[in-house]
């Protein structure tokens, strides 16, 4: 303070000039919901609107659509990094005899929700809320706690875990567990068990961009808890079944 009062006000004003051209970027960034930044500024709902998948990709200027190519479909999204990073990958794998192919990328909220509503309609009536959500948490996700709202996860050639134990999926799987972590990837749902005892059950076809994933799940624990978890049927079991220490968090070790 006795520094900044010693000087001019010619001085005071050039300093100050400087300072607001530093710090425009980050305010930028802000409006532009760029997340893995320091949380400890305005931004914040902005960054808990992203981890929740409150916003559309295809209309986002850090997300890119995936080539067909590279899918079983057309119309998938997922961050430049991760994108350029899995394209990086395949043709690895392609050179080893291996197809990665993308089942599944980037959902947002609405795009889940679909996917929680359709499976909460099925389960029987005679089922309490609790048990029909937790029948659900089996393997997919509550609206707002999904990684694949982060544009950092692919679903890989099949959602079955017995694919990748024999021919070629177990091919895959074990280039995979030898080579993904080279390019960044890395798998959150590992099996269950003195290291993971929360969480979704294994799924062998789901990968993670650990490069942007793992920032994202530090920013998760500053601003996500289950009373923010809403908009959907059955939200009201989130508390009770404590769905963000639970799941969101209930991840392997190498994503963390």
């Amino acid at each position: 303070m006795i520094r900044f009062l010693s000087l001019s006000l010619n001085g005071l004003i050039a300093v100050l000039v400087i300072s607001l051209f530093l710090f425009m970027p980050a305010l930028s960034d802000a409006k532009q919901l760029k997340p893995v930044e320091s949380l400890q500024v305005s931004h914040k709902k902005d960054i808990e609107d992203y981890l929740m998948g409150h916003f559309n990709p295809k209309k986002h200027e850090a997300f890119a659509k995936v080539p067909a190519k590279y899918a079983n479909r057309s119309g998938y999204y997922l961050r430049k990094e991760a994108l350029n990073a899995f394209i990086q990958m395949h043709k690895a794998a392609r050179k080893d005899g291996v197809k990665l192919v993308i089942r599944s990328a980037t959902r947002n909220f609405n795009y889940q929700k679909g996917i929680w509503e359709r499976k909460w309609r099925k389960q029987k009536k005679s089922r309490s809320p609790k048990n029909k959500a937790l029948n659900i948490l089996k393997l997919s996700s509550m609206p707002g706690t999904s990684r694949h709202h982060w544009g950092t996860e692919v679903d890989l050639n099949a959602f079955n875990n017995k694919w990748f134990t024999k021919g070629r999926g177990l091919k895959l799987f074990n280039w995979l567990n030898n080579n993904a972590s080279k390019y960044g990837f890395s798998r959150p749902y590992t099996q269950k068990g003195k290291q993971r005892p929360t969480g979704y059950n294994e799924e062998k076809w789901h990968w993670s961009y650990t490069p942007l994933s793992i920032p994202m799940l530090h920013d998760a624990r500053l601003v996500l808890d289950d009373s923010k978890i809403t908009g959907f049927s059955g939200s009201q079991t989130a508390k009770k079944i404590a769905v963000v220490q639970n799941y969101i968090f209930g991840v392997s070790q190498t994503c963390q």
